[in-house]
C-alpha cells in the first residue's frame, strides 16, 4: 500500500460523533500536495486516523449544495 499525504487546510466543523468517538467533520484538504478539495469523513481526536469519506471539487461542492437546499428534511421524520 503506498503512502499519502493529507494536510487539512481549515476545519470547517463537526457535525457528529461516531459511536468509537470520532468526529463527522467537514473540512477543506489537501491530498498529496493537490488543490485542496471539500472533505468529508470521520477523524479520531488527534486527525491521525479517518474513516472513509467524499472528497468533492468546487463545482461539485456547489452542486450538492443545491441539492440540500431542495430537500425536504420534514419528510425525513
Amino acid at each position: 500500500m503506498s503512502e499519502f499525504k493529507y494536510e487539512i487546510k481549515k476545519s470547517v466543523g463537526v457535525f457528529g460523533e461516531t459511536q468509537n468517538g470520532w468526529q463527522k467533520e467537514l473540512n477543506i484538504v489537501s491530498w498529496n500536495e493537490r488543490s485542496p478539495k471539500i472533505d468529508i469523513r470521520d477523524w479520531d481526536d488527534k486527525h491521525n486516523k479517518m474513516g472513509k469519506g467524499i472528497t468533492l471539487g468546487k463545482d461539485e461542492f456547489l452542486k450538492l449544495k443545491e441539492l440540500f437546499d431542495d430537500v425536504d428534511v420534514s419528510a425525513l421524520g
